[in-house]
């Protein structure tokens, strides 16, 4: 085999178990954070240095669950407000209750799901009527 292609699927398998440990690491954040939150902090610091070390995009289903900012595991509740606004733009805040940091995250499919069926009635009501 060449050595390029050894090379391809030794990354690949290095990318795989880094999404394994950042997903085991933020799971274990998940169970331990009622006890300790410290503890739940380093797990989600480890798991951000190996997702970073190599070279992997976070699985969305956790990169909400943390702070940009001080790195800490988020709750609903216990040490995140989490909003939504309707103003310009709809989107969710989540404010990080250790540091006061705050996060907008747009509702992109929602407000997409609205615009087709808006699309889709207006063409019915085109179909129906004579434009001139």
């Amino acid at each position: 085999m060449p050595k390029k292609f050894i090379k391809r699927k030794e990354q690949r398998e290095k990318k795989r178990i880094a999404l394994e440990r950042v997903n085991i690491l933020f799971s274990l954040a998940e169970r331990i954070f009622p006890y300790d939150r410290e503890l739940a902090n380093r797990y989600v610091g480890i798991a951000l240095a190996v997702q970073q070390k190599a070279k992997v995009r976070m699985p969305r289903k956790w990169k909400r669950r943390y702070c940009r900012r001080c790195h800490s595991f988020l709750v609903p509740g216990v040490n995140a407000r989490v909003r939504l606004r309707q103003k310009r733009m709809p989107h969710v805040v989540i404010k990080c209750l250790e540091c006061g940091h705050i996060m907008r995250y747009p509702y992109l499919r929602e407000k997409k799901e609205r615009r087709k069926k808006k699309e889709m009635e207006g063409k019915l009501i085109q179909k129906g009527r004579k434009i001139k």
